[in-house]
C-alpha cells in the first residue's frame, strides 16, 4: 500500500478586494504542486474494508442511492479523514484526490453507492441536468460540443477551462480512456493574480456580469441565460467562473449583446493562462478526485476510446453544494441548486443512457 502523505496546507488567507492580488490558501502554484503527493489521500486497508461494509449494507436493505442518507452510510474511521478533506476543499487548497477505492472488484451499483456514500459526509447532491440526475455520467454519447444545445461531458472533444455550477464537484474514475483525457486543473486564484500582473485591464474587464447559456435546460420561469462575472467578490473572498463555451454559446441568444473587443482580449488572455499555469493529473481507476468550483477550475485533454460502449471512458460524478459554507455572491448561490426544468424527476442511474 501505498504511504499516505496527504496533508492540509498552511497557506495564509488575507481578504480579497477587488483589482488588488489576492492572498488564499487556493493559489497554488502547478509547478510545486505537480512534485508532491500531499493533495492526494491514500484509503488504507481499514478504510477500504469500512467503506466495502457500508456498500454493503446499503444492498442488504435494498436501497435506491438517492435514499441512501449519512445514518445509513457510517464510516466511524473514514468519517474525520472526510471532514479534514471538505476543510481542505473549502479554506485550503481546493483540491484533493482520494485513491485506493478497489474498482475492479465492485460493480456500478457499488461503486455507485461508495461515491455517493462518500459524498454525504462532504456535502448534498444536486441534478446535474434535465433529467435530473443526481449520479451523473461523464462518458461519451457521440454530441457535437460545437452545438449551442450540448453539454461537453457528453462528448470527448477538450473543453474550457471551466467551473461546475455546485461547490464541489466529486469524479469516480470507472474507466479510463484508450489514450488521452488526462485531467487538468488550475488555480482560480493564481490565474487572477497573474492576470491582475499582466494586465489589470483585462481584468477590470471581467468584473462585469456577462450572460451564460442554461445550454437548453430552462426552468418555466427563468430565461435562457443567467447573469454572473468571471471574477467576482464577495465578503473578502473571491470567486472564479471559467471561460467555456457556456458563455460563448450565450451568444446566439436573442437579445443577449454582444462581446466588445476588450472582451474578447480578456477572454483570450484569460484563456492562454489557465493554460499557462494548469497542472495534468494522473487519473487511476479507483481514482476519486474532489474540486472546489469557486477557487478551482477544471478541464481534460482529448482523448481516444472504445467503439464499444461499455468500454468508453466512464467517470461517476455528482455536484455537491454546502448550504452557505463559504460566503459567495448572491448570483453565484442562485445557481447551486442544481438543473431542474418542468416534470424533472431526480434521478441516480447507474449509466449515462
Amino acid at each position: 500500500m501505498a504511504p499516505n502523505n496527504w496533508t492540509r496546507t498552511t497557506a495564509p488567507r488575507r481578504p480579497a478586494v477587488p483589482l488588488e492580488p489576492v492572498a488564499d490558501p487556493a493559489g497554488w502554484s502547478a509547478a510545486e504542486d505537480a512534485n508532491t503527493e500531499e493533495w492526494i489521500y491514500h484509503l488504507s486497508d481499514g478504510e477500504i474494508a469500512e467503506l466495502l461494509d457500508a456498500v454493503s449494507g446499503v444492498e442488504s436493505r435494498g436501497l435506491d442511492i438517492m435514499d441512501v442518507a449519512r445514518d445509513d452510510f457510517p464510516l466511524p474511521t473514514l468519517a474525520p479523514a472526510l471532514a479534514e478533506i471538505r476543510v481542505e476543499l473549502l479554506d485550503g487548497r481546493g483540491y484533493v484526490m482520494v485513491r485506493g477505492l478497489p474498482i475492479a472488484e465492485m460493480t456500478p451499483a457499488q461503486a455507485g453507492a461508495a461515491l455517493w456514500g462518500i459524498g454525504l459526509y462532504l456535502g448534498r447532491a444536486v441534478s446535474q441536468n434535465a433529467d435530473g440526475h443526481l449520479l451523473g455520467h461523464v462518458k461519451d454519447l457521440g454530441g457535437d460540443y460545437a452545438d449551442p444545445l450540448t453539454r461537453g461531458y457528453q462528448t470527448k472533444a477538450a473543453m474550457g477551462f471551466h467551473a461546475d455550477p455546485c461547490d464541489f464537484v466529486a469524479l469516480l474514475c470507472l474507466r479510463p480512456a484508450e489514450s488521452g483525457g488526462a485531467s487538468r486543473i488550475v488555480s482560480s486564484i493564481t490565474l487572477y493574480n497573474e492576470m491582475l500582473k499582466r494586465r489589470p485591464d483585462l481584468v477590470k474587464e471581467l468584473l462585469w456580469t456577462f450572460y451564460w447559456s442554461r445550454i437548453g435546460e430552462i426552468a418555466p420561469d427563468k430565461d435562457p441565460w443567467y447573469r454572473m462575472s468571471v471574477f467576482s467578490f464577495q465578503d473578502g473572498y473571491l470567486s472564479v467562473r471559467g471561460v467555456s463555451n457556456t458563455i460563448f454559446k450565450s451568444q446566439t441568444i436573442p437579445g443577449v449583446p454582444k462581446f466588445t473587443a476588450a472582451q474578447v482580449e480578456a477572454f483570450e488572455l484569460f484563456r492562454t493562462l489557465a493554460d499557462e499555469l494548469s497542472m495534468d493529473m494522473d487519473f487511476r481507476h479507483g481514482d476519486i478526485q474532489f474540486l472546489m468550483n469557486h477557487v478551482t477550475l477544471h478541464t481534460r485533454r482529448p482523448y481516444e476510446d472504445s467503439d464499444d460502449f461499455d468500454r468508453k471512458r466512464h467517470l461517476f460524478r455528482l455536484w455537491l453544494i454546502t448550504d452557505g459554507a463559504r460566503p459567495l455572491p448572491p448570483e453565484f448561490v442562485d445557481q447551486l441548486e442544481g438543473v431542474q426544468v418542468a416534470g424533472t424527476v431526480l434521478k441516480a442511474p447507474l449509466d449515462a443512457i
